[in-house]
């Protein structure tokens, strides 16, 4: 017999029943009835139920065990009588009869508990991850992000991609993020960066020639974390391929996703095909260009109807109105706790109207909409039932910000919810050039993404009227990631950096060893990197990036079990020629 154990807490069943087995695993939950003592053994494969009588020399020895011992146990599978049978369990028809126990491994008291699960602070399940990692959700997650990844992989690989590794020494690149820096040893004073994305190398293997690039790349940028990101570090399926266009791009990550998510979302409903929208209509009709389409509803630009009348409070702004359907019956708690939420976002109130059964318009506002009524019901879609909401700015970035997280909260509130799917979508169309505060033009986005019309557009159109081919993915809200058809061209390249404010030799010295390979002969080519991440914290149901990931940093950019970061010795700072310039509020660990 195995030393340790003959099946896993997983594997047995009825037709084992009369077998000699050794199980081993952690002490998962303990209960004594009447005489007879029941342990749980738990492994990563399962839990099986173990027996025990008074008079069987285990007895005492289980009863006394910790929870999250370690334990190896030699016994008899015995069937369970009908009535005990646990259906929930796949191992719930049978337990094992005791007769040896070997403490593997003892416990010290648990600074959280394993079972059941208790509402431990976050700081605390980061600083005993391993303890948090054994929970059943935790381990589901990491178990299901295992198997995204080896799914991502064998789809990549049947569409014919080739998995690369590129380096994780690199330069400083000018991605937008702060970069990590690594000290170099061998040429002091001078540093390698950790990528924060493989972005010119996945272009370079275009140059090169491979066509069809993929990899699960890790990724590091020093930024602040948010609920959607980790910071330090992530994963992304990282894609490109030669001789392509925007759609052909779509082609392959659309079918990807939806294989992904249709393969680990037990039955949630899936958009398909993925609608495209313009980032500009984006923009007016959701606040946002990571739109959340599980609610259906609109906004639009009425500023031009209430031009017409006399409310002042609108006067001179802009204004966009929300329609919600079905909400005539609600009380006016309902409207006001809309009003309230968007004050909650920063909005010093909302105005609302109700419709009623024959057109007619009740509400805080109504007696200043009397020459628009109708027009206003024709613009908006609306009839009897509906409830319109009106956020009115000088500043559409301000109403953006407002009626994004109101648009969804709306429908949630209306039940235009939709539950248990994944509404994914493209934005597209996205400017290539957009004026700065100081009225300069500068890029919108990606500065190497090429222009929609090429050279043509460059020289012969206002450049806040040219698009670019830029791409978001986006999925309930969450953006997946961003992409992009390449700027391949250098005589087309320096003319976009001109047209930022870029003179040649600025360009050539930043970006010199891209523009080197462009100009040995390079494909046509784009790609899309979209998060890991993300797509496993959609498909867990998660709210919180950090529980799809095995040991993430907290949102101080900390690890807190392993502590890091942490001060070196001067050794080895003298090793890499550094010294540390502490500010001077910062005490020394």
């Amino acid at each position: 017999m195995h030393r340790y154990r003959t099946h896993t807490c997983g594997r047995l069943r009825k037709e084992h029943v009369g077998q000699q087995v050794r199980l081993s695993g952690w002490v998962h939950n303990r209960r004594d009835l009447g005489g007879l003592l029941f342990v749980d053994l738990r492994d990563h494969y399962g839990v099986t139920q173990l027996m025990a009588r008074p008079e069987s020399p285990v007895f005492e020895q289980l009863s006394r065990l910790p929870k999250e011992t370690v334990v190896r146990v030699t016994g008899q599978v015995a069937a369970r009588s009908q009535e005990n049978v646990n259906p929930n369990l796949p191992t719930g028809e049978i337990e094992i009869e005791a007769e040896e126990v070997e403490v593997l491994g003892s416990t010290e008291e648990l600074p959280l508990t394993v079972f059941p699960e208790d509402n431990t602070s976050e700081e605390r399940r980061l600083t005993y991850r391993f303890l948090d990692l054994r929970r059943e959700r935790m381990h589901r997650n990491i178990m299901l992000r295992s198997q995204v990844v080896a799914s991502i992989r064998k789809k990549m690989t049947d569409l014919g991609f080739n998995e690369f590794q590129t380096p994780i020494l690199t330069s400083s690149s000018p991605e937008g993020a702060r970069d990590f820096l690594v000290p170099s040893r061998l040429h002091p004073g001078e540093f390698f960066a950790l990528p924060q994305a493989p972005q010119q190398f996945k272009q370079l293997l275009m140059v090169s020639g491979f066509d069809r690039y993929f990899q699960i790349a890790p990724c590091f940028r020093d930024e602040d974390s948010r609920a959607d990101r980790s910071p330090g570090e992530f994963y992304q399926l990282d894609v490109e391929m030669s001789f392509v266009e925007q759609e052909d791009v779509f082609e392959v990550i659309e079918k990807v996703m939806t294989d992904v998510f249709r393969e680990f979302s037990e039955g949630w409903e899936i958009t398909s095909p993925y609608p495209r929208i313009a980032f500009r209509d984006a923009l007016e009709w959701y606040g946002t260009d990571k739109p959340d389409l599980r609610v259906p509803m609109k906004m639009l630009d009425v500023t031009a109807l209430f031009d017409k009348t006399d409310f002042r409070a609108f006067a001179g702004k802009k204004v966009r109105a929300l329609a919600v359907p079905e909400v005539g019956d609600k009380p006016r708690k309902f409207f006001d706790g809309i009003g309230d939420y968007a004050v909650e976002q920063g909005a010093k109130g909302l105005a609302w109207l109700k419709v009623g059964e024959n057109n007619e318009l009740t509400g805080p506002i109504a007696k200043f909409v009397t020459e628009i009524e109708e027009e206003l019901l024709t613009t908006l879609g609306a009839g009897p039932g509906y409830g319109l909401f009106f956020c009115a700015s000088e500043d559409d970035a301000e109403i953006n910000r407002i009626m994004a997280p109101v648009r969804v909260e709306a429908g949630r509130r209306a039940g235009h919810f939709a539950e248990k799917c994944y509404r994914f979508c493209w934005i597209v169309d996205f400017p290539m050039f957009e004026r700065s505060d100081e009225g300069h033009i500068e890029f919108s986005h990606n500065p190497f993404s090429m222009p929609q019309g090429g050279m043509d557009a460059l020289e012969n159109q206002d450049p806040l009227d040219i698009l670019a081919w830029q791409y978001d993915i986006v999925c309930n809200g969450v953006e997946l990631s961003s992409g992009a058809i390449r700027n391949h061209s250098p005589e087309i390249m320096y003319k976009a950096f001109e047209i930022a404010g870029y003179d040649k030799e600025t360009v050539e010295e930043e970006f010199g060893g891209m523009l080197k390979a462009l100009k040995f002969g390079a494909p046509p080519h784009g790609g899309i990197a979209p998060g890991i991440d993300r797509i496993v914290m959609l498909l867990a149901d998660e709210p919180n990036i950090r529980e799809t990931i095995a040991f993430p940093l907290n949102q101080n950019a900390q690890d807190l079990m392993m502590g890091a970061p942490a001060q070196v010795s001067e050794q080895q700072l003298r090793d890499v020629h550094i010294r540390t310039v502490l500010p001077p509020e910062t005490k020394k660990k």
